[in-house]
């Protein structure tokens, strides 16, 4: 559990990760909270964070709309190699949905 730490930071440190492993990296999952932001995923507009109060909004290359992360909620990053598992996105969710 990595505690509590900063959204961005955390994104880069995932990239940074991303882009050092190799084939023989092990895959990780990441458990951690964040101090209070929005994500504002690909599909969200500015319009979707009605009232930010002072709230960072986060704009992502990921998918949904807004999401808040806080204090007190658990967030999970698996930062799993698709391509050496040889499935695709979809399928990833699909496994863990029905894990």
């Amino acid at each position: 559990m990595l505690g509590r730490v900063d959204y961005e930071a955390t994104v880069d440190a995932m990239r940074g990760f991303s882009e050092q492993r190799d084939e023989a990296t092990p895959d990780e999952v990441w458990l951690c909270e964040h101090a209070p932001v929005y994500t504002q995923g690909l599909a969200g507009q500015a319009g979707h964070v009605l009232n930010p109060r002072g709230i960072p909004v986060v704009p992502t290359n990921r998918g949904g709309q807004v999401t808040y992360h806080g204090p007190g909620q658990v967030v999970a990053y698996p930062l799993v190699d698709l391509k050496r598992l040889g499935i695709y996105v979809k399928e990833y969710v699909y496994r863990l949905s029905t894990a």
